[in-house]
């Protein structure tokens, strides 16, 4: 008999990309059944003009999850429920209650809090804000199991919301690595080297600052390019190419990582970047910042380089010596592919996800068909 399992993942900024991964995965796994519920973030009509359920994503999540897991579980008998983000869940203790489930988020809210500022997130009222971290840790307490992207989610599950270590597995996003690796391997050539920024939010993620720094090595007589994945709009200049149209896991993204030489993403406010992974398995060079999990990711002198957020002289700096110094970049981009491979691959990754929720749903089946 086939594990039947729900999965409900939030529709906002990088989790898409999750959740796309996830589906392709799941899928190759004869002996699970999916059931997919996808809360999206865009509001219309009648709801949009509700004051609280337009406003607060927590609200739109939890209610559009409740209706997806209740529209599953007339068509089906659910053996689990996996959620993604807690955002999906903290509404739902009912459904936690009656079905074995399975936890994941990226950060806590209140390391998402701390990180508020980049992402034009302003903590509510103290009320508010002590009631959203009750329900919370009440959604991890009745969840069977918790999965974090990076030790430090965590540690800020175990530190600040008292969850067990015991009940927390750490397992990153993951791309398809085969399907990001450079058809060819990288070799020394002439002409520019070229640096790509992949990311939605121009300011958020760094992206001004490292126009700046791109600017300088121009002036200082390096020949590069700057090409840059976003949804924002820049006047044009020479050595820049902006991207507006570009889809997540598309031939023509994975082009520009396959013809990039550095990888850049100076963001101030991220938990894990997805787009890291696609790099590594690229065969990039990263440089990003010390900012929450980035540090896990990109391994400082080792697959990239890491620097203060918001240090262009810092910034500058280090693109430079990437410029200038060929062999570092493809021994880099070398060690990258093989750090990625063996901890980031979307296949692998979810088979560990897909262990993890059998055994939540019948630990006894589970050790039996392992016998």
């Amino acid at each position: 008999m086939p594990y039947h399992i729900g999965f409900i993942v939030e529709q906002a900024l990088g989790h898409v990309t999750h959740g796309q991964n996830l589906q392709a995965n799941v899928a190759q796994d004869p002996a699970v059944v999916a059931h997919w519920g996808l809360p999206a973030w865009e509001t219309s009509g009648w709801a949009a003009r509700l004051p609280v359920y337009r406003s607060n994503w927590t609200v739109r999540a939890g209610w559009r999850a409740r209706r997806a897991v209740a529209a599953i579980h007339r068509q089906s008998r659910l053996d689990a429920l996996f959620f993604h983000t807690q955002v999906t869940a903290v509404l739902a203790p009912d459904w936690l209650r009656r079905i074995p489930s399975v936890v994941s988020l990226d950060a806590t809210p209140l390391q998402y809090d701390r990180l508020g500022a980049y992402y034009a997130h302003e903590p509510g009222p103290a009320w508010m804000e002590q009631g959203k971290y009750r329900l919370t840790r009440r959604c991890f307490r009745l969840a069977q199991h918790i999965v974090t992207w990076s030790d430090w989610a965590r540690d800020g599950l175990v530190a600040e919301y008292g969850v067990p270590a015991g009940k927390i597995t750490v397992i990153p996003p993951g791309v398809d690595v085969a399907a990001w690796q450079r058809p060819t391997p990288r070799q020394p050539h002439d002409g520019p080297v070229n640096i790509l920024f992949v990311g939605g939010n121009l300011a958020r993620k760094g992206g001004l600052l490292l126009l700046e720094a791109f600017r300088a090595l121009r002036q200082a007589g390096l020949d590069v390019t700057l090409h840059l994945v976003t949804r924002d709009e820049l006047p044009p200049e020479p050595g820049l190419s902006v991207y507006r149209a570009m889809q997540p896991n598309s031939p023509a993204l994975k082009q520009l990582y396959f013809a990039a030489d550095i990888f850049c993403l100076p963001t101030y406010g991220d938990c894990l970047p997805m787009v890291l992974s696609e790099a590594g398995a690229a065969g990039l060079p990263a440089v990003s910042t010390r900012v929450a999990a980035i540090p896990e990711i990109v391994l400082e002198g080792e697959t990239g380089f890491l620097v203060p957020a918001g240090d262009l002289t810092t910034l500058t700096a280090v693109l430079q010596r990437l410029v200038t110094d060929e062999a570092l970049r493809l021994r880099q981009g070398q060690q990258a592919v093989a750090e990625v491979a063996a901890r980031y691959d979307a296949a692998a990754n979810a088979r560990r996800l897909l262990a993890l929720l059998k055994a939540t749903a019948d630990p006894g089946r589970v050790a039996q068909e392992a016998a």
